[in-house]
């Protein structure tokens, strides 16, 4: 699929990190784009700076979800590329210091990561299967949409302390393939990234010693993801009409240790 003026885009979780550095990279294409996030400072401070529209949305609540994907689409048209990028990592083990995993936080995580991930995708893809396909890529296949969920590595390398985490992402990757071959008769490709350690505001709380040492664990090359590393794939993917049903690890060949 082509990426240009025509191209309206949509991003959850687009005010900060990987979500952030895909709405950059798309408004550098020239694609109209809209942001998702419940951070409005962060949020109107990167529409502001990107020329893209934000609205202020809540991913667990499908509601919300949609009034937000509905006014995207009057300022924009629909959104031919979805990217959500929207999550949290709680850190808590199964059972810390003889006390069950908070059910709450747990609960949370899931709805945050998996079921908004979810809402956005299918919403998003509800406004794909109804419009015109294009003709995009080397070949001029027609398509109507790409869907770019972000999953982890953690959906396969759960670290102690990740349970929720890696639950909710490996919701994310097993939903890929279902979800690809549901839209595959109208033309709808999706595809989930699975990033290992990158530079985003969930690492960089952390001290610099912690992340050189992160940064030196990856084999090839030995440091953080730029989260413009990400970007690039998800503008990659979009343009490659064969990238379909995939879960593609983004990560220096790392393979996490148990903590």
């Amino acid at each position: 699929m082509k990426l240009s003026a025509d191209t309206p885009v949509l991003v959850s979780g687009g005010a900060s990190g990987l979500g952030e550095a895909v709405v950059r990279r798309m408004r550098k294409a020239g694609c109209p784009a809209a942001l998702l996030d419940r951070d409005a400072e962060r949020g109107a401070k990167v529409a502001g700076e990107t020329g893209a529209l934000f609205l202020e949305a809540d991913v667990t609540d499908a509601g919300s979800v949609r009034a937000a994907i509905e006014a995207a689409r009057e300022t924009h048209g629909t959104a031919r590329l979805a990217v959500t990028c929207a999550g949290i990592a709680p850190g808590a083990k199964t059972v810390g210091k003889g006390i069950a995993h908070d059910p709450a936080l747990f609960a949370k995580t899931i709805a945050i990561n998996l079921t908004g991930a979810f809402h956005v995708a299918s919403i998003a893809a509800e406004g794909m299967v109804a419009a015109e396909p294009v003709a995009g890529g080397v070949h001029g296949d027609s398509e109507r949409g790409v869907i770019v969920n972000t999953a982890s590595v953690a959906a396969y390398e759960g670290q102690i302390g990740q349970i929720a985490y890696a639950a909710s992402k490996g919701g994310v990757a097993a939903m890929t393939l279902p979800m690809a071959r549901d839209l595959s008769r109208d033309g709808v490709r999706v595809v989930a990234i699975a990033p290992g350690l990158f530079r985003t505001p969930m690492l960089e709380d952390l001290p610099q010693e912690v992340q050189d040492s992160l940064g030196g664990s990856v084999p090839f090359p030995s440091r953080l993801g730029d989260p413009d590393e990400f970007a690039m794939l998800v503008q990659h993917i979009a343009r490659n009409a064969m990238l379909n049903g995939e879960v593609i690890r983004l990560d220096g060949a790392i393979r996490m240790a148990a903590r």
